[in-house]
Order: C-alpha cells, then sequence, then structure tokens
C-alpha cells in the first residue's frame, strides 16, 4: 500500500512538470492552429508582387471534402496565414462566404501561380456567388484587407511547389 501511495504522489508530482516542458518546434509549422483545420496540410507561400515578397503560413485545401470546408467556422485569421485552394486542373471557380465568420480577400491564379483576379474583403456569412473571372489552378484565402496592405496586383505571383515551375 505505501509503495501504491509513493506511485502515486510520484505521479502527480511529475504531472506539473511534464505539462510545463515546451512542445518541440517546427519552424515551418504555424503557430495558430484552429481545431477546425488540424486535419489540413499546412505548408508556406510566398507572394512575389513588385514591392517586395511576402511568406504565410498557410493550410493546403486539396480534396473536394477541404474545398467545401474551407475556412468556415474560424473566428480569427492571423495576416500572416492564408488557406490556398488547389484545383489541379484549371477550371472556372464559384466560392460563398456561407459560414466564414471572417472578411476575406481571395486571389485567383493560373497554373503557374499568376494572380489573374482578386476579391477584396468578401463579406462574411454571406451566399453572394464570387466567381474566379475564368479558368484558375488555385485560389488563396487571406484575411481581409491584406491585399490593399500588402498592395498585391493582378500580375503578381505566388510561389508554391503546386504551381508550374515552382518544384
Amino acid at each position: 500500500m505505501k509503495q501504491l501511495i509513493l506511485c502515486l504522489a510520484l505521479a502527480v508530482g511529475a504531472l506539473p512538470a511534464c505539462a510545463a516542458q515546451p512542445a518541440p518546434s517546427d519552424a515551418a509549422a504555424p503557430s495558430f492552429q484552429p481545431a477546425q483545420l488540424r486535419n489540413f496540410t499546412r505548408s508556406q507561400l510566398a507572394i512575389e508582387r513588385r514591392g517586395g515578397r511576402d511568406t504565410l503560413q498557410i493550410w493546403l485545401a486539396q480534396t473536394s471534402e477541404e474545398q467545401q470546408q474551407g475556412l468556415m467556422f474560424i473566428q480569427q485569421l492571423p495576416n500572416d496565414h492564408g488557406m490556398l485552394f488547389v484545383l489541379g486542373t484549371p477550371r472556372p471557380m464559384s466560392m460563398w462566404m456561407k459560414n466564414t465568420y471572417v472578411s476575406l480577400d481571395m486571389l485567383f491564379v493560373d497554373a503557374r501561380g499568376r494572380v489573374t483576379h482578386i476579391v477584396e474583403r468578401a463579406k462574411p456569412l454571406s451566399e453572394d456567388i464570387i466567381s474566379s473571372g475564368g479558368a484558375v489552378a488555385g485560389v488563396l484565402e487571406m484575411a481581409g484587407g491584406e491585399v490593399q496592405r500588402r498592395r498585391i496586383a493582378v500580375g503578381d505571383r505566388l510561389r508554391h511547389p503546386v504551381f508550374v515551375g515552382d518544384n
């Protein structure tokens, strides 16, 4: 009985020490990770624009199920995070903001990652259809206002391995 009590005391005493240990860090992993997105692949993406280059932490929406979910139910989105919808074969794309609680800027891009169309500050919770304006290979969603703040324009380029020439 004394051994059991001693083992329990040691185990309980060790819990705070274990809980206080930081998790191993992964420099490429973003610190912001909502539960709704825990199964999405994370990556980094660069935006090359006339005035410079920015890097974002992104989630990849690659499957039909991931693309249907997108950023729905997310309550906040840091300025340096986004979601890249990867279409595989370029095609026209339509989206909406149903169940999306944050305003988003959307960059529609071709197979080389060139921005072909931009929609700024899409209205949260709206069921209005947002069109790509033509065939696209992907869409980057980022916090509303980032296109203006970063001075992103049609013709700028997203750099990520999913785009042709970025292997």
